[in-house]
């Protein structure tokens, strides 16, 4: 089962094969015989390779060279043509940056820093339901450039659980650590989900946010039909951090985004806890907002 970036990029692939299709259908009826699924792609052939149409080409006046293919065809389609027929048509690139930034990884990872010469690690914490998560990551840290993002759960420190720890205990075992090594076990933003949309023809996705907080979702737009839901708050674009950025600076990095972009948003009630304890003056002034590598 193919799973897609976005509900575009599904319907983009279910046209194209269904264009395949037709194309199956016809030769079915002008030959009186259907094309073999076995039919081995000619080399370097492109989305119609391999299915017996080149005698349509030579009797029936059908161009279906790689050329003609680019030239007529949907966009979206003729990016194929250079594709084996099993290819999956897209507007969003494979392996598009966004994506493979604001992904959420299964699993846990370590992450070793050293306190800074004021004996700073650069990232706050805050407990929430027994567990300890990241709440502020201060720019060029030692967190920043260690890849700690806002939202991931602290599971252990210098090998010790942090279950069931609260903020205070939390910070306090990190203070006293060694300032040289500080192991920490994380699991990527569990409160978070990521949601790709693709932008209309006039560059918008489709939905309203005040102060990071999505407001309202356009009907029939990409940010509806891709599931975005009001009451969340907007974290990441295309795996950039955008808490604390005024609504204005969001807007750009959206704006200035290719066609695809992918979203990272958290509930709102989730992100208000994380953050009160912290002052939205120091986050505005001090969150890390770097473009994480991939």
């Amino acid at each position: 089962m193919s799973l897609y970036p976005s509900l575009e990029d599904m319907q983009v692939d279910q046209m194209a094969k269904a264009q395949v299709e037709a194309v199956h259908s016809a030769h079915a009826l002008t030959s009186g015989h259907p094309l073999m699924a076995s039919a081995a792609p000619t080399p370097g052939g492109g989305l119609y390779s391999g299915l017996g149409l080149e005698e349509l080409m030579q009797f029936g006046g059908l161009d279906i060279s790689q050329g003609a293919l680019v030239q007529h065809m949907p966009q979206e389609v003729a990016l194929a043509v250079q594709q084996p027929s099993s290819a999956v048509v897209s507007i969003t690139p494979q392996h598009h940056q966004g994506i493979v930034r604001a992904q959420v990884k299964q699993g846990v990872r370590p992450i070793t820093l050293a306190k800074d010469q004021n004996g700073k690690l650069g990232f706050a914490v805050k407990s929430i339901d027994k567990g300890v998560f990241v709440a502020f990551v201060w720019q060029d840290s030692a967190a920043a450039l260690g890849g700690l993002r806002f939202g991931d759960q602290i599971l252990q420190i210098n090998g010790e659980a942090v279950a069931g720890w609260d903020s205070k205990k939390a910070l306090k075992f990190l203070q006293k650590a060694d300032p040289q090594k500080v192991q920490l076990a994380v699991r990527d933003r569990p409160f978070e989900r990521t949601v790709t949309v693709v932008k209309d023809s006039t560059n918008h996705i489709g939905f309203v946010f005040k102060d990071g907080e999505i407001t309202a979702i356009v009907k029939d737009s990409s940010a509806a039909r891709n599931g975005l839901l009001i009451n969340h708050q907007l974290i990441e674009v295309n795996g950039q951090n955008v808490v604390g950025l005024n609504d204005k600076d969001t807007l750009k990095i959206i704006e200035q985004a290719d066609r695809s972009v992918t979203l990272t948003i958290m509930p709102t009630f989730v992100y208000s806890h994380l953050v009160k304890s912290i002052g939205f003056k120091k986050i505005k002034q001090y969150m890390d907002h770097g473009i994480p590598e991939n």
